[in-house]
């Protein structure tokens, strides 16, 4: 698994490859109010596409990878990714 996020400043789904992030221009906008969609990552494991909250783009809740064949679970810290322990 990839350790460390890169931010893509435009977006170019063509150039999402593992662990690249890009902040939604509507970012807080959409989604729960407490908690709403920030940014889409690509999974760092396997590239699969998907929403990361807010609380998740502050390393408070864990991102898990939306895809059928991928079972990554992560936090994101800062810039880096940090594997989730087994509990």
């Amino acid at each position: 698994m990839i350790g460390e996020l890169s931010v893509l400043s435009e977006w170019i789904p063509e150039q999402m490859e593992p662990g690249t992030i890009f902040v939604l221009e509507n970012a807080g906008d959409v989604g729960e109010k407490d908690d709403p969609y920030w940014a889409v990552l690509s999974c760092p494991k396997c590239g699969q596409l998907g929403l990361v909250t807010r609380k998740q783009i502050a390393g408070l809740l864990t991102v898990i990878c939306g895809s059928e064949k991928c079972s990554a679970q992560f936090f994101i810290r800062d810039e880096e990714i940090v594997q989730r322990k087994p509990s």
